[in-house]
C-alpha cells in the first residue's frame, strides 16, 4: 500500500502533534472576516505570521491555516431554496492548493441554511480528498424549515453531525488520507442538541469543539465555561475563536493559549 501523505507540520495525526492558528473568512469579502481582507499570496504570508506569533509559546509545531467560509448563509432561498450560496470547487481550488503548497492546512467551512451538513459536505469531496483539508461545521446556520437567518440561530443534532463524520472518516480510509481536522462551531449549549451522543471514536478525525464566543474577556469566558459544563463526549479536542473588532481586548496569542481547562489546539481570527 503506498505511504499515508503527511501534514503540514509532518506525521500522519493531527493532535497532540501540532496546533494550527488559522485566519477565518471568505475570500475576497473583508466584512466576513480577515481571511477576505487581502489577496491569496497576502493571505498566506499572514497566517504564517499568525502561526509565528505562537510559536514561541509550545514546544510542538503550530501550522498556520485556513478557514475558509465555503457555503455561505443567506438571507434570499436561491435557485435550491437552501438560504445558502455555494462556492464552487473551481473558485476554491486555488486558495486550497496554494495554500498546500505553502503549508498552510485548510478547513472548509459550511454554513448550510435548510440544507444538510452531509449534502453539503459531499459537494467538496474532490477537496477533501486532498491531505491538508479538513472540515468545519457551523450550526448557528443550520436553519429548520420555517427559520431564517438573523431571526433565529440555528441548530443541528448529534445524528446530523454524526451521519457527517461517518462519511468523512470513510473517505480517509478509503482514500488512505492523514487524519483530518473535524470542526463544530458553538457559542451556545443548545446549537448542537443531544451533544453527549456525538461519535467522537473515527481515528480517521480529530474532532474539535471550536468556541465562538465573542465580547469581554468575561463574556468569552462564560461561553467557554458553559460549552464545558454541559454533557458532552470524551476525545474531544478544544478551538478558541478571536474576534478582532467584537472582542475588546482581544487576548494575546499568550492569553489564548492560557485558557484552561484544556489549551486551544485550534485557534481562528474572525
Amino acid at each position: 500500500m503506498p505511504a499515508v501523505p503527511e501534514l503540514p507540520g509532518g506525521g500522519t495525526e493531527v493532535f497532540p502533534g501540532r496546533r494550527i492558528a488559522a485566519l477565518y473568512g471568505h475570500p475576497g469579502t473583508p466584512a466576513m472576516g480577515v481571511l477576505g481582507e487581502q489577496d491569496l499570496p497576502r493571505s498566506i504570508a499572514r497566517a504564517h505570521d499568525l502561526a509565528a506569533d505562537f510559536q514561541p509559546l509550545v514546544p510542538e509545531p503550530v501550522v498556520p491555516g485556513f478557514e475558509i467560509i465555503t457555503t455561505v448563509a443567506d438571507s434570499a432561498p436561491g435557485p435550491d431554496g437552501d438560504y445558502s450560496a455555494e462556492m464552487s470547487v473551481e473558485e476554491l481550488r486555488p486558495w486550497v492548493e496554494e495554500a498546500g503548497r505553502a503549508g498552510v492546512y485548510v478547513v472548509l467551512d459550511l454554513q448550510p441554511g435548510r440544507a444538510s451538513f452531509p449534502d453539503q459536505a459531499k459537494r467538496y469531496a474532490e477537496l477533501l480528498t486532498l491531505p491538508h483539508v479538513g472540515l468545519a461545521l457551523d450550526p448557528e446556520w443550520r436553519l429548520a424549515d420555517g427559520q431564517r437567518h438573523g431571526v433565529q440561530v440555528g441548530s443541528v443534532d448529534a445524528a446530523e453531525v454524526n451521519a457527517t463524520a461517518d462519511w468523512l472518516a470513510g473517505l480517509v480510509r478509503e482514500r488512505g488520507l492523514p487524519q483530518k481536522v473535524f470542526l463544530l462551531h458553538q457559542f451556545r449549549v443548545a446549537m448542537i442538541t443531544d451533544r453527549q451522543h456525538l461519535v467522537t471514536t473515527h481515528p480517521e478525525l480529530a474532532t474539535v469543539l471550536h468556541a465562538d464566543g465573542f465580547g469581554t474577556p468575561q463574556e468569552k469566558f462564560e461561553t467557554w465555561n458553559a460549552l464545558h459544563s454541559a454533557p458532552r463526549p470524551q476525545g474531544l479536542w478544544w478551538g478558541w475563536k478571536n474576534f478582532l473588532d467584537e472582542d475588546s481586548p482581544m487576548f494575546t496569542p499568550r492569553r489564548t493559549y492560557d485558557v484552561r481547562p484544556e489549551s486551544p489546539v485550534f485557534v481562528s481570527y474572525q
